[in-house]
C-alpha cells in the first residue's frame, strides 16, 4: 500500500510538470506569417581597375529590379570623383558600368537600390 501512493504522487508530480511546460511553449498561432520574410535581394557585382579605368558588371538573379551604380574614388586629390548613372538589373539581367580617374583609382563600390514590392 505504500509503495502504491507512493507511485501515485510521483505519477501525479510528473504529470503536473509536464502540463505546466507545455502551457508554457509557444504555440504556432504566435507565430509570424510567412510573408514576414524578406525576398532576397541584390545583384552581384565584379568590379576590374585596369590602370585608371573601372569596369563593373552586376548580375541579377533575383525576382525584384536592383538599381546598380559605380562609384569611384580617385587617389589624386586633384583628380575628381566619379559616380556613374544608375542602370536598372531586372531579374536574370547582366548590366555594364564603367568610369575612370585620370591617374590612379584609389577604391571602388556598387550601390544597390531595390526598386521592387
Amino acid at each position: 500500500m505504500r509503495l502504491f501512493r507512493s507511485l501515485a504522487s510521483v505519477t501525479v508530480a510528473v504529470a503536473l510538470v509536464l502540463s505546466v511546460s507545455y502551457e508554457a511553449m509557444p504555440h504556432a498561432s504566435g507565430a509570424a506569417p510567412a510573408t514576414d520574410v524578406p525576398r532576397p535581394f541584390g545583384a552581384e557585382c565584379r568590379t576590374r581597375v585596369d590602370g585608371s579605368e573601372v569596369t563593373a558588371h552586376c548580375h541579377n538573379p533575383y525576382v525584384d529590379t536592383d538599381r546598380v551604380r559605380l562609384h569611384i574614388e580617385c587617389a589624386r586629390w586633384w583628380d575628381l570623383d566619379t559616380d556613374s548613372a544608375p542602370a536598372d538589373a531586372g531579374p536574370a539581367e547582366t548590366v555594364r558600368l564603367t568610369g575612370r580617374c585620370w591617374k590612379e583609382v584609389r577604391s571602388v563600390w556598387v550601390s544597390h537600390q531595390n526598386l521592387g514590392s
